[in-house]
C-alpha cells in the first residue's frame, strides 16, 4: 500500500492524525503551485484551504488514477478558474459600461468556453428573477434597454443620486445572486 493510498484509507476513517499529516503534507505544495498564478497572498492562502476542504469532502471520489498531489492540483486549478471569474464578473458588473448586461457576463464566459449562450441566458434570467422587482426593473432600463441614469431617475420619479444607489445597490445583488448560482 503507498503512503498516499494509506494517508487517504486513514482520512475516510476519520482518524484525525491523518488530517492533520494530509495538510501539513500538501498544504504548502498547493500554496507553492497557487501562488503562480494569484498574486495576493490572503487570495492564495484562501485557495488553498479552499481546495484541501474540497479535496476532503469528497475524498471518496478519488480513484487513484493520478497521484494524489496531481489530483489536488486539478481541484486548485478549478478554484483559481472560479477566482477569477468571480472576480471579472464582479469588475464588469460593477463597471459602467454602456453595453447590455448579457454581453458583458457573455465576455465573461467565451475566453474560458464556461457556459453556452443559451445556458447563459438561462442563469441570467433565473439571478433577474431572484431579484427584487425594483432592482431587476432598474438593471433592465440601464442595461437592456440602454436607459441613461438621468432617464432612469425620470422615469421611477426619483433624484439622480437616487438613481445611482439603487442602480449600485441592484448590480450588487446582482453580482451576490449571480456568484451563488
Amino acid at each position: 500500500m503507498s503512503e498516499d493510498t494509506e494517508l487517504l484509507h486513514r482520512l475516510l476513517h476519520r482518524d484525525k492524525g491523518a488530517v492533520r499529516e494530509f495538510y501539513q503534507k500538501y498544504s504548502m505544495r498547493l500554496i507553492n503551485f497557487i501562488r503562480k498564478r494569484i498574486a495576493s497572498e490572503q487570495d492564495t492562502e484562501e485557495i488553498a484551504q479552499d481546495t484541501l476542504f474540497a479535496f476532503l469532502e469528497g475524498a471518496r471520489d478519488f480513484t487513484g488514477r493520478c497521484s494524489l498531489n496531481t489530483y489536488l492540483c486539478s481541484i486548485a486549478n478549478n478554484k483559481i478558474v472560479d477566482f477569477y471569474r468571480k472576480r471579472r464578473l464582479k469588475r464588469i458588473v460593477f463597471s459602467q459600461l454602456p453595453e447590455g448586461l448579457e454581453p458583458l457576463i457573455s465576455e465573461l464566459a467565451d475566453p474560458q468556453k464556461i457556459f453556452d449562450n443559451t445556458l447563459l441566458k438561462q442563469k441570467i434570467k433565473q439571478v433577474f428573477n431572484k431579484l427584487t422587482p425594483h432592482y431587476a426593473q432598474t438593471l433592465k432600463l440601464k442595461y437592456v434597454e440602454g436607459r441613461s441614469v438621468a432617464e432612469i431617475a425620470e422615469m421611477l420619479s426619483i433624484s439622480f443620486k437616487s438613481a445611482e444607489s439603487v442602480l449600485f445597490r441592484a448590480r450588487k445583488a446582482f453580482v451576490k445572486l449571480y456568484i451563488e448560482g
